[in-house]
């Protein structure tokens, strides 16, 4: 089978041929250049060709640099491309307006060979990471719209229960990044259900015995279809997966884990879709009120929930019931 090894592309804009040869003589070699040597027709070579990254000189006319980056950013077919000034303005005031119209870095002239390739490496590597964590955050949200489907629950549940989770986690003092993390994890919780019989899934009562026992085995099925090896915003999303039905007090499944060995994610998770679940209409049950499940929510605190996140969960109710009013289900025709 053929491989593909696929240049990173550049744009290198300069008014100066000769900065132009050298930066050519640096970078030819490992990437796919473009040149430009004017503003607009940086422009237009970055809204066309969409390069990896731009390096860019200060002093040109027509168009100043700083010009060009402001239009860069504020388009949104370029502003996420990352933008290096080449230039030989070197002092202070001018390096911070360089940061200030959105540059990532900042290159004097005379260029130093190994600067240029380095710095050039290190931010197309920085490109790459950010590519991928997209490319797993659309993967994440796609499960969790094919769970959505073979369930009989709306996009708005999955909605609503992860900004639930989100506002829970800020305030219970997680990082915004973790925070963040958990929003689009958090929809995945329930992808499992995939493997479920469509009989039991949507069947309009009580499941027997039996049918439960089926029920139940969504946790691990959504964990296998996730990936043992996962790691970062799938691993944490495999960790809900599989222990957002877990209860504080180890009554819960598949596994029994008692408090905080169960997975801190999913123990918001397990406040945010019962809440949910208790106060939506599903095939089996009218939706509950809202103060007849907050006072199961605060009945089962230390029970099913986790303490400090049911604490949590009832100090910010107003928060929650702010997101419930504003996804709130289509009234039925």
């Amino acid at each position: 089978m053929p491989t593909f090894d696929i240049q990173p592309r550049i744009l290198v804009v300069d008014d100066e041929p000769l900065n132009l040869e050298v930066l050519k003589l640096l970078l030819e070699e490992d990437y796919e250049l473009l040149y430009a040597r004017d503003g607009e027709r940086a422009l237009d070579i970055a809204r066309q060709q969409r390069p990896d990254l731009i390096l860019l000189d200060v002093m040109m006319p027509m168009m100043s640099g700083y010009d060009v980056c402001l239009a860069l950013k504020a388009d949104p077919l370029t502003r996420h491309i990352p933008v290096i000034f080449v230039t030989a303005m070197t002092d202070h005031r001018s390096e911070a307006q360089g940061f200030e119209v959105g540059a990532v870095d900042y290159i004097s002239k005379p260029v130093s060979p190994a600067v240029v390739r380095m710095r050039v490496r290190t931010h197309l590597s920085l490109v790459r990471v950010d590519e991928l964590r997209e490319t797993r955050l659309q993967v994440v949200q796609r499960l969790g719209r094919a769970a959505e489907y073979k369930d009989n629950e709306t996009g708005l549940h999955v909605i609503r229960m992860s900004h639930y989770a989100y506002r829970i986690a800020l305030a219970a003092g997680c990082s915004a990044g973790d925070a963040e993390d958990l929003l689009h994890a958090s929809p995945m919780h329930d992808v499992g259900k995939i493997g479920i019989p469509d009989a039991i899934l949507q069947k309009p009562g009580r499941l027997d015995a039996e049918e439960w026992a089926i029920m139940k085995r969504h946790t691990e099925i959504g964990a296998h279809i996730i990936g043992e090896e996962a790691g970062g915003l799938l691993g944490m999303a495999r960790r809900i997966a599989i222990a957002h039905h877990e209860k504080w007090d180890g009554s819960g499944y598949p596994y029994g884990l008692v408090g905080m060995a169960i997975p801190w994610e999913a123990r918001i998770v397990a406040l945010a879709d019962v809440f949910d679940a208790l106060t939506s209409v599903r095939p089996y049950k009218q939706a509950w009120s809202v103060p007849d499940a907050v006072a199961l929510i605060r009945d089962e605190r230390g029970r099913h929930f986790d303490p400090r996140f049911t604490d949590v969960f009832l100090n910010h109710l107003p928060d929650l019931l702010e997101i419930r009013s504003r996804w709130t289900e289509p009234a039925a025709a």
